[in-house]
């Protein structure tokens, strides 16, 4: 197959993050495919170009996908953009980018602008790594409610902090979910990132609910100090003091370390405290 896909990081909100090169691609691309064609026609008016385009999203046909991969055949270049951000990525573009490939076209990534990074970079979390949850499913509620206990277990379970889209209008039930799930872990709510009124909101579950006000826009919420999940967590806790015990460390210092580590205060002081003697007559 002789035509390119070319997968096109688009700005998250301020168009000046565009870089030179998806710039370029858009300018000479054959075809634009578009979340929402009107965000990509906004695009192209900033940069001066007028190129055709299309749409590709979750509520696209079948047919729409061979469409496309008939253009590909016919040796064409389609740039590939979504709403913000990068094709593919919590993004129905995925689906597109699978199908070239498998079909033998050409698939090039220009990197661009990411949520994702951005809003873990603004939270100050230090980490090596990140677990990525993207949306959670918007109903029902019980399948909701599943998916994010998940995340935050595996989150938990491998010490690294949650990173999850979420829409201004489940935002609040989210925060309270997070606040009788989680109520110790640390959240940075991120919103308008790269925008005039960029904001990031950071504290415990209820201090970020109580302090959001009016929220317009999706926001990226990164959640950390999260705690391993009960069944998991039970041996961690025991080899932790353990082994501060076998360095001498006070209680104060051991429940500082078990905190740290994402464990509940109650649990930390418990496990902190040694076993109570047993007199003998």
């Amino acid at each position: 197959m002789a035509g390119r896909l070319l997968v096109v990081g688009t700005p998250i909100g301020n168009l000046g993050d565009l870089t030179p090169r998806a710039a370029d691609a858009l300018r000479s691309a054959d075809l634009v495919v578009a979340e929402d064609t009107r965000m990509a026609r906004r695009l192209l008016s900033h940069l001066g170009a007028r190129r055709p385009t299309i749409s590709f999203n979750d509520h696209s046909p079948e047919a729409r996908l061979g469409n496309l991969l008939e253009r590909l055949a016919r040796g064409a270049t389609l740039a590939l953009t979504t709403d913000a951000g990068m094709p593919g990525v919590s993004d129905p573009g995925a689906r597109l980018v699978a199908a070239a490939r498998a079909a033998g076209a050409s698939v090039e990534v220009l990197p661009g602008p990411s949520a994702v990074t951005a809003a873990v970079a603004a939270s100050g979390v230090e980490a090596v790594g990140f677990v990525f949850g993207g949306f959670l499913p918007a109903r029902p509620a019980a399948v909701r409610g599943a998916a994010l206990q998940r995340l935050l277990g595996a989150s938990g379970s491998t010490g690294l902090p949650l990173v999850l889209y979420e829409a201004p209008h489940r935002v609040g039930a989210l925060l309270t979910a997070l606040e009788e799930l989680v109520p110790d872990a640390r959240v940075a709510a991120c919103r308008e990132l790269t925008k005039l009124h960029e904001e990031v909101v950071a504290g415990s579950p209820g201090e970020v609910r109580a302090r959001l006000s009016e929220v317009r826009g999706e926001l990226t919420l990164v959640i950390g100090q999260l705690p391993a999940p009960a069944e998991h967590r039970g041996l961690e806790v025991d080899a932790m003091v353990a082994a501060a015990n076998r360095a001498g460390l006070s209680a104060r210092t051991t429940v500082e370390l078990l905190r740290a580590a994402g464990v509940p205060r109650r649990e930390a002081y418990r496990a902190s405290q040694p076993p109570a003697s047993i007199s003998e007559d």
